[in-house]
This record gives structure tokens, sequence and C-alpha cells, in this order.
């Protein structure tokens, strides 16, 4: 994949991320997001790419029950605050609502009602 294609499409993930934080319905964390998986409100689940591989796995363990979508994100947990608009750190974060963003593809959007 050419650094341009990968510029694009991580710009595409953040501004998406920027409306779901406006607009949208969220959770920030390892705990909250296995709360949200476990409960069945998720839609979609985004990693940072140095969340710890026991935690990650434990993640998408609890996805795949869920028959939640589960997006790795291509910065580390530094980066993936900062796309959130916050000054911390968040390794994983769960989407509950996308509000105005597409940021969940419309085949997804078929197995929630």
């Amino acid at each position: 994949m050419s650094a341009k294609k990968g510029k694009k499409t991580m710009e595409s993930i953040n501004s998406r991320l920027a409306l779901v934080m406006k607009s949208g319905k969220y959770v920030l964390g390892y705990k909250q997001t296995l709360k949200s998986l476990r409960a069945g409100k998720a839609w979609l689940i985004i990693i940072a790419k140095n969340c710890p591989p026991l935690k990650r796995s434990e993640i998408e363990y609890y996805a795949m029950l869920a028959q939640t979508g589960v997006h790795h994100y291509t910065g580390n947990n530094i980066e993936l605050g900062t796309a959130c608009g916050k000054f911390y750190r968040v390794s994983c974060l769960s989407i509950t609502d996308p509000g105005d963003s597409d940021i969940i593809m419309p085949k997804d959007e078929g197995k929630r009602d």
C-alpha cells in the first residue's frame, strides 16, 4: 500500500471519528468497551495499534460473539485520543450510536434492528 493511500484512509477515519464524537454516542476505554459489547450496544469497536495483545484478543473475542465489527486503528493510543478530540490516550473505543457519521458500513446496519 502506498503512503499516500494510507494517509488518505487515516484522514478519512479521523474525520468520521470526529463526526461521531460530535453527533453520536460512544464509550472510551477497555472496561467500558467490554461492558458495551456484553450488553450488545456496540456497533463498531476501534482498537489502537499499541493496545496490549491480551486486551486486544479479549475485545476481538467478545466482538466476534456479539457480531460487532472491529477496526484496527493504524495509529497508537495517543493518536487515537487526539482523533477523538481528547487530551489523553485512548487504547480502544466502542461506538454505540454513529449519529450523522457514515463510519458504520451499510451492510452492518441491516443486522441491527
